[in-house]
């Protein structure tokens, strides 16, 4: 194995200036130097040698014949080595070049594979060590003093850096970031490692490593604050052109900022804490997280703020309280059964005025289907345009957030609960004229990007007959099991009200709001028909009154025969194996970050990131395949101004996943501007 020469050496292969020597003082600085070196070896062997070696101390490790063998010649270099030494060791505490540079071999050279390397083969890398420094024509070359700095030289410079302890390496250096030439440490020189300071290269050029046949130790990674892992940029839309060249934000707009978060709530967190090992147990306590999402809240200070996974107690006794001081009026809604959790949804009345707000349960008695306790809540909302713009009219905004079905295998149950929900917004949104207006979606889907219920939502249709139910979200693939539950059409019976276009039944049906008129004639035809002469179960019994059964004269049938002009029981339309909706909503995400090439990220179960939050609104989606466009869609009345950008899942590892001291939640928050047209009325 070949060594670089150190500095001083007058054949150097790096062309290093010979340096003048002066000599030592006393004794004890030879003692000094060689007692750093063999602990320095002891070190690097610890490090490098087997688990079976390293137990104990390096005395006591077990002794084979190559051992005693490299004990023996490692005797023998002192004392033969002790007399060279008296006239080339200086004052200083730096060590000898050729020595020190032997050991940084050893702790260079392929430092993953210490625990593979058999006992001999560490044996004959001493033993070539020895001869090889035993060889040097000048072993040790002499260092200047403070008194004499070191000129500038081209090439490689070698500079002392203090030791720190790493994990593999017990005892022995690990070099840090940053080290000087000129620094000098008042360390033993046990303790003192050496590094190479490159030379200034081109940003374009990587540096080279000089060295072959030496593994190059990469510095430990700089520690960043948890506010620059997880800045988030705000990317802004208001003057980028629509796909139809027209400005975003031409003629006057009512401009408002929804955000949609999974704040985690403390029973479910404290059910699933297997999912939150990695988090210290200071940052997953409650006040610490409330007063972290509060400030989260206060800093982004949206219009409309819809929460999921909102802990009943939690709410009443302290979110909508605090709330409540910021300006928000709040609605929330429990889970159904013995569930602890909901949704809720707060806005600003010094921006919107509430029109209606409707709690939806997906829980259907009867219905094995529809026999989970998940809920929603559709607001809608009319934007307060300011005085000043005179006899203006903004349209009604429908605001809809939801937590649903988190099981990956029953992809069945969250198709039927968002056409419930799919269904209260048809009705909540439509306007007179049967168009709708616009419409906000958000929440926790716990689907992925592009699985068949995010087009669904995104395309406005799906031919579901024949699907595996864990391939409707996405969340996992059970492809592998033998018994794979499929859906079947129609998908949920039409006792539920609910056509496949996801409307309510008497929405596609309205009844005549004309009350119907009977003339007196035909109501006294029905005086002596079967039911009339019949005894009502229960009845008093009144002499005189009650007694008798009426007698029907002559002439008079027992039932009267009428045409039916009463309406007859809507027939629900129903496809074969197909649901649509017509509310054309797209994503406010694209699910992918361009320039770092990965995709987005919304939370990180388990380690691995993947995206389930989602924001949709009203726009006409475009057909485009380019995914690095961000206006995948056509401004309607609602268009998108911005949104907060998420991250992608090697910057969430940074910073420890999630929850983690900056992130209160195991889930980002989703952030969006939007702007709605204002007209004359």
């Amino acid at each position: 194995m070949m060594y670089p020469a150190g500095p001083g050496s007058g054949d150097s292969p790096e062309g290093f200036p010979e340096q003048p020597r002066r000599q030592s003082q006393t004794g004890n600085r030879t003692a000094q130097t060689l007692d750093a070196f063999f602990t320095c070896r002891k070190n690097v062997l610890l490090a490098k040698s087997s688990s079976s070696q390293v137990e104990g101390n390096f005395a006591m490790a077990p002794r084979g014949p190559d051992q005693e063998e490299c004990e023996g010649l490692l005797q023998q270099w002192r004392e033969e080595g002790s007399s060279q030494v008296l006239s080339t060791v200086s004052d200083g505490p730096l060590v000898d070049k050729g020595l020190a540079e032997s050991s940084l071999a050893l702790l260079m050279d392929n430092p993953g594979e210490q625990d593979a390397a058999p006992e001999d083969t560490w044996s004959s890398r001493q033993l070539s060590d020895l001869r090889a420094a035993e060889n040097l024509e000048e072993p040790f070359p002499e260092v200047l003093g403070e008194e004499e700095p070191l000129p500038e030289v081209e090439g490689p410079m070698w500079a002392a850096v203090p030791v720190q302890t790493g994990r593999q390496y017990t005892d022995c250096a690990v070099l840090p970031m940053g080290a000087l030439a000129t620094e000098q440490w008042d360390e033993d020189p046990a303790v003192v490692a050496w590094s190479i300071a490159p030379e200034p290269v081109p940003q374009e050029e990587a540096p080279v490593w000089p060295f072959e046949g030496l593994g190059q130790l990469q510095p430990p990674p700089v520690e960043i604050p948890y506010h620059e892992i997880l800045w988030r940029e705000w990317e802004d839309f208001s003057t980028q052109p629509d796909v139809q060249g027209l400005e975003a934000g031409d003629g006057p707009q009512f401009q408002f900022t929804l955000m949609s978060y999974n704040i985690l709530a403390q029973d479910l967190m404290q059910q699933s804490s297997e999912l939150y090992l990695h988090c210290h147990p200071d940052i997953l306590n409650w006040s610490y997280r409330f007063a972290n999402l509060m400030q989260e809240f206060q800093h982004w200070d949206p219009d409309i703020l819809c929460l999921q996974e909102v802990q009943e107690d939690h709410y009443w006794e302290q979110l909508e309280p605090s709330l409540r001081m910021m300006g928000f009026t709040c609605f929330y809604k429990r889970r159904t059964g013995c569930k602890t959790d909901g949704c809720a949804v707060c806005y600003k009345p010094t921006r919107f005025r509430l029109l209606c707000a409707s709690p939806v349960e997906y829980f259907r008695p009867g219905l094995e289907l529809l026999n989970r306790d998940n809920v929603g809540l559709v607001l809608l909302l009319q934007p307060l345009v300011p005085e000043g713009l005179g006899q203006v009219s903004v349209a009604p905004l429908c605001v809809a957030n939801t937590h649903v079905l988190y099981n990956p295998r029953r992809g069945d149950v969250k198709l039927a609960q968002m056409a419930i929900l799919l269904a209260e917004v048809d009705k909540v949104a439509r306007l007179s004229d049967g168009s709708h207006c616009p419409i906000v979606l958000c929440g926790d889907l716990n689907s992925v990007p592009d699985s068949p219920l995010y087009n669904f939502i995104r395309d406005g249709e799906l031919q579901y007959h024949g699907m595996p139910a864990w391939k409707v979200s996405g969340q996992e693939d059970f492809s592998h099991q033998l018994y794979q539950r499929k859906l079947q059409a129609p998908l949920w019976p039409s006792s539920l009200g609910i056509t496949d276009y996801c409307q309510y039944v008497t929405s596609c049906h309205p009844t005549s709001s004309e009350r119907r008129k009977y003339s007196r004639d035909f109501l006294l035809r029905f005086r002596f028909c079967s039911m009339a002469c019949r005894r009502p179960v229960g009845l008093v019994l009144l002499e005189g009154v009650t007694d008798t059964k009426p007698e029907r004269p002559a002439g008079w049938a027992e039932s009267v025969i009428e045409e039916d002009t009463s309406e007859s029981e809507p027939d629900v339309p129903r496809t074969a194996g197909t649901i649509q909706h017509c509310l054309h909503l797209t994503s406010v995400y694209t699910h992918f970050l361009p320039q770092h090439g990965r995709p987005e990220v919304t939370t990180m179960p388990l380690g691995l990131g993947t995206t389930v939050d989602y924001i949709f609104f009203s726009a006409e989606s475009c057909e485009n395949g380019n995914r690095t466009d961000r206006r995948l869609y056509q401004d309607g009345t609602l268009k998108l101004l911005g949104r907060l950008s998420l991250l992608s899942e090697e910057i969430l590892w940074a910073a420890n996943g999630l929850p983690n001291p900056f992130c209160s939640s195991d889930h980002l928050c989703l952030l969006a501007s939007f702007g709605m047209e204002i007209a004359a009325p």
